[in-house]
């Protein structure tokens, strides 16, 4: 049984319910089970094109859409963050001191077997845990 599980969701993929239903399997009734997404910021020369209210109504849409998708769930909290993926999910679990992290893997694509995926690097870099779902 974990204590405090990170639910690493991309809203852009649909594993949400499977990856709650296993949260709550691993962690029981009385884990703290944290929903979180990583907003990764626009880089460099692209940010510059694009309107500072567009950025930022973007980044409350995807604020909105990960508090939807938990909605209603006992124990479970939303939480949206800025920064690179892997790094900035393994540095706030290491930080709030979760026991596991619960992250999607796709179907990896030619790009991903040069870069690696999401999923790879918290196997990687992260000090807890990492429960994988395909």
């Amino acid at each position: 049984m974990y204590d405090k599980i990170i639910l690493a969701l991309s809203l852009e993929h649909g594993f949400a319910e499977q990856a709650i239903e296993t949260a709550q399997r691993l962690g029981g009734k009385s884990a703290e089970i944290i929903a979180l997404h990583v907003y990764e910021p626009l880089s460099g020369s692209v940010s510059t094109y694009l309107d500072d209210d567009l950025v930022q109504k973007a980044y409350n849409d995807a604020k909105r859409m990960l508090a939807a998708r938990v909605n209603g769930v006992a124990n479970v909290k939303p939480v949206i963050l800025k920064g690179h993926s892997s790094r900035t999910i393994t540095a706030y679990a290491a930080e709030i001191g979760a026991d596991a992290i619960i992250v999607g893997s796709h179907k990896p694509g030619l790009r991903d077997y040069f870069l690696g995926t999401t999923a790879a690097r918290i196997v990687r870099q992260a000090s807890c845990a990492v429960i994988v779902l395909r």
